[in-house]
């Protein structure tokens, strides 16, 4: 039976638990109506050698307007001595999402905290750890991107959750997808969204979140160890960039800034990260991380190589874009502002820790289309994907990438930040998503090694081998033979990457899950390289 609810009165009207679910997600807003307590679980994130943030979602009986939390810490998960923590508010005007940040904490420890109700009524107990300080011989992070729950089972997230070997997750965006079901042909059976419909308001990206964040891999994720997140694109829609989206059409879904400052509202209510556009987060004296923005605050619109193919030369359309458009100086990801922080925090990282890591949404490593792609797609391939693909190898041939979406596309910015990193002396080594297949990259800038990009596969997201009947070996040797920086990669598997870090040396695994059609944490393989210090190349 339908419901004629208006979505944005109950999720902003509160008082409704609007997204409280417990099993599996996509279970229709019937089941979500008038369920309260604590109904997305605990989470943490922004680690620090003394503090975290706590994240939870707790919704009160109807009739309330806000309500008091009171978080808990501990050094042991059974409470023994616990610690008060604080307290924080949360209301309807946040969806009773709340945060608070916990001071005083011991370096490189780990914590179990709760949330307890005005009515006593207690959270899941969450697991997080502190940074270390000083001296560390390893600290292991796992890198997420591009969960898109109708296309599979989070089984990448259920594995990594139950790894005794990892201190940290990163999610480097695609944390969800904001289309409608209408644009999922064949969904796995058991992962339906809510709502049914492209988002657009701040009801519609809510909901999403609270379908998302009912998955029971993802809850468990969140509760066994603290995450550094940060958005890309589908967050807010696809291909997005400061002034306007891909996937967003002003004149039937609206102004821009309206869906944008939504996306970035509820993300921050949803998410357990504080409003900090970007973020460094140092791991002792062996790291430092980086959580930086590249999409919604001062990226700049992507070049358009489209028309340059429909032009009646496209040859010389081509060279003329090359030479013009896409070499703008004035283009960027990050915006200057930024820019200048990541250069001068690169140089005193450099100077006090082994290595510096930086996370990002988008690739930065050179991707070329190689010139045998056209033979290597299916034959029942459409003739509109025949035909991209063949304006990818005619452009690769005067030295133009096929994504314009990432750092490809701004090859000035791309410059500088490189730049950054060798005028830094820095042990750079990029963290990456977005392409939903698992890339290696050595990193050149002015012929001189630059750093080592560990690229990720997505989490359940389908890549370029639903475009390709080849084998996907051929695939990855050809990309690897037209890419110089390139040095391996697996264009069929979904999964995650786990990132282990010592003094010496910075080991990248990308593990691949068996299945995503069905719950499992059984792995199919996994991959593994690393980079020396020193070095800035992976080791032979």
């Amino acid at each position: 039976m339908m419901l004629d609810i208006d979505r944005r009165s109950l999720v902003l009207g509160g008082g409704l638990g609007l997204g409280a679910l417990l099993l599996a997600p996509g279970r229709g807003l019937a089941q979500l109506i008038g369920a309260t307590g604590f109904t997305h679980n605990v989470a943490s994130g922004e680690p620090g050698p003394d503090t975290m943030l706590l994240w939870t979602r707790y919704v009160p009986a109807p009739g309330t307007d806000m309500v008091r939390l009171d978080a808990e810490v501990s050094l042991d998960p059974d409470f023994t001595k616990a610690i008060s923590a604080g307290s924080v508010q949360t209301g309807a005007y946040r969806d009773w999402t709340a945060k608070i940040t916990v001071d005083g904490l011991k370096p490189g420890t780990v914590y179990w905290y709760r949330f307890v109700a005005p009515d006593g009524s207690r959270s899941p107990v969450g697991r997080t750890k502190t940074l270390p300080i000083g001296d560390a011989e390893r600290f292991g992070l796992a890198v997420f991107s591009c969960s898109n729950l109708p296309t599979g089972w989070f089984n990448a997230y259920g594995h990594a959750a139950t790894r005794p070997d990892l201190d940290l997750w990163m999610h480097v965006g695609d944390y969800f997808y904001e289309y409608g079901a209408a644009s999922y042909h064949d969904p796995v059976a058991g992962r339906m969204l809510d709502p049914d419909h492209e988002i657009l308001s701040i009801a519609d990206y809510r909901l999403r979140y609270a379908c998302y964040r009912a998955d029971a891999d993802l809850q468990r994720l969140h509760q066994m160890a603290p995450m550094v997140a940060f958005w890309d694109d589908h967050e807010s829609a696809n291909d997005s960039w400061e002034g306007g989206a891909q996937n967003h059409q002003p004149k039937t879904e609206g102004d821009w800034n309206l869906r944008r400052a939504a996306a970035m509202q509820v993300y921050r209510e949803w998410m357990p990260v504080t409003d900090e556009p970007w973020k460094s987060y140092p791991i002792g004296s062996l790291a430092t991380l980086y959580r930086t923005e590249s999409r919604l605050l001062a990226r700049t619109r992507q070049a358009d190589i489209g028309a340059a193919f429909r032009a009646p030369d496209p040859d010389a359309a081509l060279k003329t874009f090359r030479d013009g458009a896409w070499q703008d100086p004035s283009a960027t990801m990050l915006g200057s502002a930024q820019e200048s922080w990541l250069a001068h925090a690169l140089k005193a990282s450099a100077r006090s820790t082994a290595w510096q890591l930086i996370g990002m949404g988008t690739i930065i490593g050179r991707t070329v289309m190689p010139a045998d792609a056209v033979d290597w797609l299916r034959r029942d391939a459409s003739d509109r994907a025949v035909n991209t693909f063949r304006n990818n190898v005619r452009a690769a041939r005067i030295g133009l990438p096929m994504w314009m979406d990432r750092w490809d596309g701004y090859p000035a910015a791309r410059s500088r930040l490189l730049k950054a990193a060798q005028q830094a002396d820095a042990d750079l080594v990029m963290l990456s998503g977005d392409s939903h297949n698992a890339w290696a990259y050595a990193l050149v800038e002015d012929g001189q090694p630059a750093g080592v990009e560990f690229a990720g596969h997505s989490v359940t997201s389908g890549g370029m081998e639903g475009s390709f009947g080849a084998d996907p070996k051929i695939v990855a040797r050809g990309f690897a033979a037209a890419n110089p920086e390139l040095k391996w990669a697996d264009t069929s598997g979904r999964g995650y990457m786990m990132i282990d870090i010592t003094p010496q040396r910075v080991t990248g695994e990308w593990s691949f899950m068996q299945t995503i059609k069905a719950r499992s944490t059984a792995l199919a393989g996994s991959h593994r390289m690393h980079v020396q210090r020193g070095r800035r190349a992976f080791a032979d």
